[in-house]
């Protein structure tokens, strides 16, 4: 059975990337254009992976992986952040807000496709 993937970002045309890049690897994608829309797609189904910007209107990424980790069936779904922060301080943010990865944009879809291979192993 596919894995689930998550991807939330605020833009249209990157979600649409990150889903070919991923469907064509074999995962399954959720779409979700910002922190609000993800929250509501965590209806309890098995999501294995979450791939999540950070700079989004609603609810910002850093503030996504905090809800997620207090959801129980969601506390230990590992998160990638795809974001273009490459400052040091907001990464710090993601890693203590329970973020895995942090993959800076533009990014190549292998690049991405490795760092998901090493969260969520076939």
């Amino acid at each position: 059975m596919a894995k689930t993937i998550l991807v939330v970002d605020d833009s249209a045309s990157l979600r649409q990337v990150v889903n070919i890049a991923l469907s064509s690897a074999g995962y399954e994608v959720i779409e979700a254009c910002d922190g609000v829309d993800a929250l509501r797609k965590l209806d309890g189904r098995k999501i294995h992976l979450i791939i999540s910007d950070v700079n989004m209107p609603n609810m910002d990424g850093i503030t996504l992986v905090k809800e997620v980790k207090l959801k129980a069936e969601y506390k230990f779904t590992p998160i990638i952040m795809l974001t273009t922060e490459s400052q040091e301080e907001k990464k710090a943010q993601g890693q203590a807000a329970g973020a895995r990865a942090w993959v800076v944009k533009p990014f190549q879809p292998a690049q991405m496709l490795a760092a998901v291979a090493k969260l969520i192993p076939a």
